[in-house]
């Protein structure tokens, strides 16, 4: 079995390198011969295939081989390591859905109970194979094994793990993680000072909670903004909204805002413009249900302000930017737990109002802002 092949090889279960640090040697030109790449994120992948791009064939695309996993096998692209090349001195191998090439378990197996050759499209002596190549690789031949499929979190966990042991032959491996909100804050801030665009605090928190956080969207919206910030003007919030589709949607977080801060006003003039604008008012429930039950959550737990919660739902694995903290605090300051409890009541017979047949959407959207607000 695959994994008692791993427990052979644990001298060679090295401490993951970041993506900085695997740039920084890049540059340094001490990059491995043989590297796994692991995790889902893709901006910062996308740098270091620059770097190693750089670093490795000086910046010769032509240089690079491609293999896929799914269809091709790991003995195939060693093979070709191996091989020796008359046109170019240093080569770049990527095998990607480096994760297709473990063995399939089999029925009623657990993960660890894998076949010795398994039945994937590189099974067949893989392991074998890339293990004896890392042992001796090829002088200017550098292999990547890329395997993107799977996060660090959540159900992926356990897989990934797999993923890792199956590739303990390779003593290098850079992992890919999700940004957290604030490390996302920060490389926003940097690319916009890169691309010298100014734009609004308010603007930049709404691009970062718009996207999720997700730093390889953030770096292609941000694109786009360098070209309208031309202009000369800061990027404000109304700019962000025109430009960026998924940003439209925090008209809504604006609404949510207002009743979460128990902003009568406010959330009445929101809700016009909402519905002015046709949007569907049951994500407007479905986002501040989550924020009353995260708000529950902290009363429960006694937290006070916004570093507090941004700390405690982090702990527990829940993604919680600084913005984001700021309002279920308020919300928490609000409200009392009974108020809180209410809210959710209400919420839920919103929704089911606005979901079965009614006579009109606002109505009954305005009436749930008067009680929760009352």
């Amino acid at each position: 079995r695959f994994a008692e092949r791993c427990e052979r090889h644990p001298e060679q279960i090295l401490i993951p390198m970041t993506p900085a640090q695997f740039i920084a040697r890049a540059k340094r030109n001490e990059f491995p011969p043989v590297v796994l790449f692991l995790g889902q994120e893709a901006y910062e992948r996308r740098r270091c295939r620059q770097a190693l791009l750089v670093a490795a064939v000086g910046g010769d695309e032509s240089a690079i081989t491609r293999y896929d996993l799914s269809q091709s096998s790991i003995p195939e692209a060693v093979d070709d390591a191996r091989a020796g090349n008359l046109f170019a001195d240093r080569r770049l191998i990527y095998a990607t859905s480096a994760e297709s090439a473990l063995p399939k378990t089999g029925k009623g197996a657990s993960d660890d109970d894998d076949d010795e050759e398994g039945s994937g499209a590189s099974g067949g002596g893989g392991f074998e194979t890339l293990t004896q190549y890392v042992k001796s690789p090829t002088p200017g031949v550098t292999l990547v094994f890329e395997a993107t499929k799977f996060d660090f979190e959540g159900e992926d966990k356990r897989k990934i793990e797999r993923v890792r042991k199956f590739y303990a032959a390779i003593p290098e491996t850079v992992d890919f993680r999700r940004h957290s909100p604030d490390e996302a804050r920060q490389e926003a801030q940097a690319m916009l000072r890169r691309a010298q665009v100014t734009i609004l605090p308010g603007a930049l928190e709404m691009l970062i909670e718009s996207l999720g956080a997700d730093v390889s969207r953030l770096f292609t919206e941000i694109e786009k903004l360098s070209l309208y910030g031309k202009s000369g003007r800061p990027i404000s919030e109304d700019d962000v909204a025109a430009l960026i589709p998924d940003a439209r949607e925090t008209t809504i977080f604006a609404l949510v805002g207002a009743l979460g801060r128990r902003d009568r006003t406010t959330a009445l003039g929101v809700l016009d413009t909402l519905c002015r604008d046709g949007e569907y008012l049951p994500l407007a429930l479905s986002f501040l249900s989550t924020q009353f039950r995260m708000a529950l959550i902290a009363k429960e737990a006694g937290l006070k302000n916004s570093q507090q919660v941004q700390g405690h739902f982090s702990r527990l694995g829940v993604p919680m930017w600084g913005s984001r903290a700021e309002q279920v605090a308020q919300t928490l300051g609000k409200f009392s737990k009974e108020q809180l409890e209410k809210g959710m009541k209400l919420i839920f017979e919103a929704d089911r109002a606005l979901r079965s047949p009614r006579p009109d959407d606002r109505i009954v959207m305005e009436s749930f802002v008067a009680a929760l607000t009352a």
